[in-house]
């Protein structure tokens, strides 16, 4: 039986996706040989990486004067990559959480680094206001916050380069892109298998490159733009689920219909959680993740959290442990996940508070 799957990633991702990666790892095509086999200078794997490019841009309406790379590294590489490339004197960083932490740490060692906003001091319990100052080399946002739950949901207006890791909410909505310089983050939230990692690049952005700076040929974006992320062999698999989970994004209506989704299984998780005399909500209002749902037990109730677990175990829920960094509970609600998982999860959660009472 399939589980109801809350991981916060890998993701639990849509049937289609699952099936027909299976059938091309037996067979990819008619071509005789496994997508784990075949060539990536093939045109039979040009096709797949061609198609979801075309899908990426067709979904999230990504405009001209961009590229579409896919990667290796994960979004921990770009927290290196994004400074080495473009950090010439100083960047812009809002502190949001784990994610953003560590951006910002990576972005120190090329350059100075102004933290304009922050929430560690309430916990990180909400995105906080920030305004973009115009003497920096670019601002850096991280829109969703996968282990504290908290999200932006506005694209905001820069006076320099704007960049976005847009790792745990990426099609999750509309984006207006053209806002960006960069928007980048690992496949394995919304996307695709994890080994992945998606960044769409405004061409012009390679101009704001640090003329002189010696970096390595692995981790210049040109490379990467020049040889459309086949300077070398890249991760074909995780592609090849990329663009399937795509191409059911836009069978499904695109990330309009996504939004949709995803406002409904939300607002009925943080309803629950509201009206719940055993579980709270920790995040604040107005900034509450519609993706990553972190709660916790209320007062009185905090021994019983290895309880609820093995109870949702019992109702065939996996992954709603926290994160081991914070503990507690998290519910991560991607494209894939339907009203039946998050039902399933609602009854999990009223029949243990019933026998709690």
């Amino acid at each position: 039986m399939r589980k109801h799957i809350f991981n916060a990633g890998p993701c639990k991702l849509p049937d289609s996706t699952l099936e027909n990666v299976s059938k091309a790892v037996i067979e990819f095509g008619n071509t005789g040989q496994s997508i784990l086999e075949v060539s990536h200078r093939s045109a039979d794997f040009q096709a797949v990486h061609d198609e979801a490019v075309a899908l990426f841009k067709e979904v999230l309406n990504i405009p001209e004067g961009y590229h579409v790379l896919f990667l290796g590294g994960g979004a921990s590489m770009q927290f290196c990559m994004v400074p080495f490339n473009f950090l010439k004197t100083k960047a812009a960083y809002v502190n949001t959480g784990t994610w953003a932490t560590n951006a910002i740490k990576e972005a120190k060692m090329w350059g100075e680094v102004e933290v304009v906003a922050s929430s560690e001091a309430d916990g990180f319990t909400y995105y906080p206001e920030f305004t973009i100052p115009s003497d920096v080399d670019y601002m850096h946002i991280t829109s969703n916050n996968t282990i504290r739950g908290t999200e932006i949901f506005y694209d905001p207006t820069s006076p320099v380069p704007l960049i976005a890791d847009m790792s745990s909410d990426i099609c999750s909505r509309p984006v207006d892109v053209s806002k960006y310089h960069m928007i980048y983050g690992g496949c394995q939230k919304n996307l695709g298998p994890a080994g992945v990692t998606f960044v769409i690049i405004k061409d012009e952005m390679l101009n704001h490159v640090v003329e002189g700076r010696m970096i390595p040929t692995m981790l210049r974006y040109k490379t990467h733009v020049d040889k459309e992320s086949m300077y070398n062999t890249p991760p074909c698999v995780n592609i090849f689920g990329v663009k399937e989970t795509l191409k059911w994004i836009k069978e499904m209506g695109g990330v309009k219909v996504m939004e949709e989704r995803a406002i409904e299984r939300a607002n009925a998780i943080y309803n629950e959680l509201e009206n719940s005399k055993v579980f709270r909500p920790v995040v604040k209002e107005g900034s509450r993740s519609r993706m990553n749902i972190p709660f916790l037990l209320r007062e009185g109730y905090e021994s019983l959290e290895k309880e609820f677990l093995d109870f949702c175990k019992t109702k065939n829920i996996v992954g709603v442990k926290g994160h081991r960094s914070v503990g507690g509970f998290r519910a991560s609600t991607y494209n894939a996940c339907t009203m039946d998982d998050v039902n399933a999860l609602i009854s999990a959660m009223r029949e243990f508070e019933a026998a709690h009472k």
